[in-house]
């Protein structure tokens, strides 16, 4: 059974606006799927008509076989959303917020407030659990909306932009998290502007555009469309002169930082062994460019210039 399956979904406006024009998808029960696309793509509407916050004009919803038009009820007991904004009461204590939220889905007291605590655990906030939210560091707001989001035990969790405007530790802390509930059968769908996000947690993922589905694909195809990779290198001593290496393209970032551009029949360790062998000792390398990014700027270029 799928998570999500969305067959000609329409929306348009009192406006005329059209943010939503025939889309169709499918996310299969128990994947980590990533929806991608540019600011006003349509990303945030289809989450909307999803969860129940915007009508759509025509099509049809299903997650986990309940008919969004037919039973709401049932679609929305199998969702919890993690919004891009926060919308609590800055004044109420941490565990109030869940325990609240709870209550919203039916679940018991005792049994709410010993759900509350292992996930306030596990995000590193059960220490500020009698603190009012408006004490709170944003980094601590995004990790309680997510225990407030998952406090009901939903099949099918929707991260909208979970980690924006916090910082390195604390986002890789919560793509730790996030896996643990996606290996324990959640289905989760994630939309992020941080395209290493994606490449790192999904196995699957559909780019928006212009209100439609332009790719949809599992991360390991897209990527292997990708002809080359930037590298930069930062070298052990300063290389003047730039050898010639088959198969490689080295330009100069400074006399001791190289970039350097890879074809897919070429590999590193083939180019570490070049270099080597011209006496060049590499200290550390890391991509120019997010594998994933570039993929997703070429195929929004490429639908745009179709829909010109």
């Amino acid at each position: 059974m799928s998570a999500l399956s969305v067959h000609q979904l329409n929306k348009t406006y009192a406006n005329g606006l059209q943010a939503l024009k025939d889309v169709d998808l499918t996310v299969e029960a128990g994947d980590f799927f990533a929806l991608l696309g540019p600011n006003g793509a349509g990303k945030s509407t289809l989450i909307g008509i999803i969860t129940s916050l915007v009508r759509k004009s025509s099509g049809r919803v299903e997650v986990f076989g309940h008919d969004l038009d037919r039973e709401p009820e049932a679609v929305r007991a199998n969702i919890g959303v993690v919004p891009q904004e926060f919308n609590f009461n800055l004044f109420l204590p941490v565990i109030e917020v869940v325990l609240n939220q709870a209550g919203y889905f039916g679940v018991p007291r005792r049994e709410a407030r010993s759900r509350a605590e292992m996930l306030l655990r596990k995000l590193d906030l059960w220490d500020r659990r009698d603190s009012e939210m408006r004490r709170l560091s944003g980094g601590m707001k995004r990790r309680l909306m997510i225990a407030r989001a998952l406090v009901q035990r939903p099949r099918l969790v929707i991260l909208d932009e979970p980690t924006a405007g916090v910082d390195i530790e604390i986002r890789r802390s919560m793509w730790g998290f996030m896996r643990e509930i996606n290996a324990e059968g959640t289905s989760i769908i994630l939309t992020t502007h941080y395209l290493e996000e994606a490449e790192s947690l999904c196995r699957h993922i559909a780019i928006i555009d212009h209100g439609q589905i332009q790719s949809r694909t599992d991360i390991t195809t897209l990527l292997s469309e990708l002809d080359t990779e930037t590298f930069v290198l930062n070298l052990k001593g300063r290389v003047r002169e730039l050898p010639q290496l088959g198969g490689f393209v080295l330009e100069h970032i400074d006399e001791s930082t190289l970039e350097v551009q890879i074809s897919r029949e070429h590999t590193i360790n083939g180019l570490f062994e070049a270099l080597s062998r011209n006496g060049i000792e590499v200290l550390s390398l890391r991509n120019k460019q997010n594998r994933l990014e570039k993929l997703f700027l070429d195929r929004v270029e490429a639908s745009r210039g179709a829909t010109a």
